[in-house]
């Protein structure tokens, strides 16, 4: 099912804002209001400002009924939320420097099941850049996601459902599934539950490295899930060098090469990103090495071989 669909009724939109905390006088950014169910419980929540950015324009008219009904308060976009830029959507005098408080800034969303892991991934990239949405601070994000996706953001280590995502979103915000909602509350009615996830970005992240460094390692380590975490950290060198780099990577950074990698910590990740960054430094040419790509050459040189073969045969 590619949609959470849209609240059947004003009590299950009106817990998801609830459980984004006291939204008196704050701006508000909600993506994929659809029909405008949230919307409601938004306005309804004494907010100052909501901007709504709705892609689909079969939802544009009913919005600007709800836009008619509360003057000044709220403000519709007809845009994809993958490339809205909200870096200037609110006043100047919401920003917080990074270590105070978060602003009153929040994202609200109920988002496409297909959209919703993107955005996220996106929205993760500008928390460790500050940009995006959190020129203004640290903004808080309340969205929802199918119950799977929200339970492997919140995945404890060792937990069956740790993965990729768990890490990505832990290392930079304190992550909480607040609550399920019966996909039966939805129209149309999605096959499974919906998660409702509040992130609020941490002051200090718990990895200090360049996001996409990060994303990289824990990328490869994630690949060969029932395996050891050095066959997919293995990935991240050349063939040439891959047992003898991968042996030193695991080394230095102090984690035991037998453990599968739902059971590497964030403080594992730590080391690993820490060391894989000083290799890189030392090797430039391995932050761009892509395995798949040398997998391909590798065929192609083969496949040439036996061509050759073929024809010294004949």
């Amino acid at each position: 099912m590619a949609c959470s669909g849209f609240c059947r009724g004003p009590g299950e939109a009106d817990k998801i804002v609830r459980k984004a905390g006291d939204l008196t006088n704050a701006y508000v950014y909600e993506v994929g209001p659809g029909p405008g169910g949230i919307t409601r419980s938004i306005l309804n929540a004494n907010v100052t400002e909501l901007l709504v950015v709705e892609k689909d324009s079969r939802f544009i008219p009913g919005l600007q009924m709800l836009s008619d009904a509360a003057p000044g308060k709220l403000r519709i976009v007809h845009g994809d939320v993958l490339t809205y830029k909200i870096e200037r959507a609110f006043p100047e005098s919401l920003k917080r420097r990074w270590e105070d408080d978060p602003p009153n800034v929040h994202i609200i969303g109920n988002l496409p099941f297909s959209v919703s892991t993107p955005l996220i991934i996106k929205w993760l990239e500008n928390v460790s850049c500050k940009d995006g949405p959190f020129v203004y601070g640290r903004t808080q994000m309340t969205l929802t996601f199918q119950k799977e996706v929200a339970e492997r953001l919140t995945a404890s280590t060792g937990s069956k459902q740790r993965s990729r995502l768990s890490v990505m979103a832990q290392y930079l915000c304190n992550v909480q599934h607040i609550l399920t909602i019966p996909g039966r509350a939805f129209v149309p009615k999605p096959e499974v539950d919906v998660g409702v996830v509040h992130f609020t970005p941490l002051t200090r992240p718990r990895i200090e490295q360049p996001f996409k460094l990060v994303e990289r390692v824990v990328q490869n380590a994630f690949q060969f899930r029932r395996k050891y975490c050095y066959r997919g950290l293995g990935m991240l060198f050349p063939e040439v060098q891959r047992v003898e780099s991968t042996e030193k990577l695991l080394e230095l950074a102090d984690v035991d090469p037998t453990l599968r990698p739902s059971q590497l910590s964030v403080s594992h990740f730590k080391s690993l990103c820490d060391v894989y960054r000083k290799m890189c430094d030392e090797d430039p040419h391995l932050f761009t090495y892509n395995f798949r790509e040398e997998l391909k050459q590798n065929k192609s040189k083969n496949q040439e071989r036996e061509n050759d073969k073929e024809r010294s045969r004949r």
